[in-house]
């Protein structure tokens, strides 16, 4: 899950903030107190505490005795009795949880029923917890951002540069992670993850609520420890087979140019008074092509935004059209722009919506923010990915393969899969069994998207069919996890699910309430609740 998509999500929970009295959380071994603010802000949050627990650095030596402290939040239960705690991860991998789980405490304990403590860590190799860097000064830091981010397509010579990139970041991250590259991976964070259950002594069990990446880790949890399970649900499902045992997330990727299409027919759909876009007389596919004949000449002549001293080129708006199908709140706005593009009179006039579109991206993270995402997400993910390749012909195949499923996207996909392809460090264990389990006390509970760029729906189905009564909830909406997608039946099959373990019917689709140019919030539907019940 990128920066991008936690910042939207925050600010679709903050809309939805329904606060609700504490009531007293469980004793644990965990020392629970306040949170330091540079670390974790609660200001304006839910009732947070912060925690740490030690736990074994490697898990595999078991002749060490060396820890580390994970970095926890709680967020207490504000129904009595309280039933326990619900772990959740937010996605990545390389995303903190403890800042956005504290943000988000008030929405999680509305669709929970109040009933559990809300209850993160930040995993190994994130934000404090275990840290890995690629980069040691700012020089490295800005090389290894021009690396990743490389477009395969940018121009003729891309993709050789971009494999010769690979070698050299791969080598930067051995040299400067190396105490910590092979201990980050995924399987030592699903130990993790049964150590706090052991910690917060409660009933030896774990609950738990993954999301993007969470759902890989949710699934090697739920296959490595099927008895210590209570309640499990996996949000916007990855394929985890791909994750660790293929060349690319290939099948990630494989609806995305349905999403972005999406964008041009729900704004002819509601019109030119809503989407001004659509004024321009032209059908969905038209208006499409028109994005694409625009982009194509950026790669030939950038514009550069004097006022922003930036340079707008075919990588720049690819990597901000990406951001926008994590949710439907920025559809509105690019649309605006291409419109003011679309029926500019100068290149000054370009110049002037190009600017339009940067700002509306949000505050753009510092380098050394990207740096460390980049490094966390290389340092779990390479480290977990069976396959390594030193054959550029291999990974030509995995771009043209890419490029097939994801004309969007997928050439922008490619610097990071070749830096995995040329990974020197290899997670110390990895889970290398098929996904299948028989939960004892409640089965698995997968919930996708009909319009998920980033997680398609299959995925949940592929996943579903390793675990014996699990349920695929599908949410009828456009957006990133069902937290995008504010529905009244994703929020009822939710708490039922957290209440008693009751799973919806199979075959299970929920319309949502949130559509594309609309504005409805999860303030709207906690409320719609609210007044439904008193």
């Amino acid at each position: 899950m990128t920066t991008t998509f936690r910042n939207i999500t925050k600010l679709l929970f903050l809309a939805s903030a329904v606060a609700l009295p504490t009531a007293k959380t469980n004793t644990s071994s965990i020392e629970w107190g306040p949170c330091n603010q540079t670390e974790v802000n609660t200001t304006g949050t839910a009732p947070a505490q912060c925690g740490t627990l030690p736990v074994p650095l490697d898990y595999t030596d078991t002749s060490s005795d060396e820890k580390f402290d994970l970095q926890l939040v709680n967020i207490p239960a504000t129904v009595q009795p309280c039933k326990g705690s619900i772990l959740f991860n937010l996605g990545g991998p390389g995303a903190t949880t403890r800042q956005d789980l504290a943000t988000l405490g008030y929405a999680f304990l509305n669709l929970t029923g109040g009933q559990y403590n809300i209850v993160g860590f930040d995993p190994r190799g994130t934000g404090h917890t275990l840290p890995f860097s690629c980069a040691a000064n700012e020089l490295e830091a800005q090389t290894m951002l021009q690396r990743f981010t490389q477009g395969g397509n940018a121009s003729d010579t891309a993709l050789g540069t971009t494999w010769a990139g690979a070698d050299l970041a791969a080598a930067m991250c051995k040299r400067n992670g190396n105490n910590t590259g092979s201990r980050i991976g995924t399987a030592f964070t699903a130990r993790d993850l049964i150590s706090v259950v052991d910690a917060l002594g409660e009933d030896g069990m774990l609950r738990y609520w993954g999301l993007s990446y969470g759902t890989t880790l949710g699934a090697t949890v739920a296959s490595m420890f099927p008895d210590r399970i209570d309640k499990i649900i996996l949000d916007a499902v990855q394929n985890p087979h791909e994750y660790y045992h293929a060349l690319a997330d290939f099948e990630e990727w494989s609806q995305t140019d349905y999403v972005f299409s999406s964008i041009f027919t729900h704004c002819v759909g509601v019109g030119p008074e809503i989407c001004p876009l659509a004024s321009l007389n032209e059908t969905a596919t038209e208006l499409e092509n028109m994005y694409w004949t625009f982009l194509y000449d950026l790669k030939y002549n950038p514009i550069p935004i004097k006022d922003a001293d930036l340079i707008v080129d075919y990588t720049t708006v690819k990597s901000f059209v990406v951001n926008l199908l994590y949710s439907i709140d920025g559809w509105p706005a690019f649309t605006n722009i291409l419109f003011a593009i679309f029926t500019a009179e100068s290149e000054k006039d370009v110049a002037t919506a190009l600017s339009s579109m940067l700002l509306a991206g949000g505050a753009s993270p510092t380098l050394v923010e990207q740096t460390i995402g980049l490094s966390s997400w290389a340092g779990i993910h390479c480290g977990d990915r069976f396959p390594r390749t030193e054959n550029f012909s291999d990974m030509l195949d995995v771009y043209s393969e890419l490029t097939d499923i994801s004309h969007t996207f997928g050439d922008v996909l490619i610097a990071r899969e070749m830096t995995c392809a040329r990974w020197e460090f290899e997670a110390k264990e990895r889970y290398s069994g098929n996904f299948a389990a028989k939960l004892p006390n409640s089965p698995m509970l997968l919930i996708g998207n009909t319009g998920d760029a980033f997680t398609p729906i299959k995925s949940a189905y592929n996943v579903s069919s390793g675990f014996e009564g699990s349920r695929v909830l599908e949410i009828e909406g456009f957006g990133h996890t069902s937290t995008s997608v504010p529905s009244s039946c994703t929020l009822e099959h939710v708490s039922r699910y957290w209440k008693d373990g009751t799973l919806p019917e199979k075959g299970r689709r929920c319309e949502v309430e949130a559509k594309p140019f609309g504005n409805v919030t999860w303030a709207d539907i906690f409320a719609g609740k609210k007044n439904a019940t008193s």
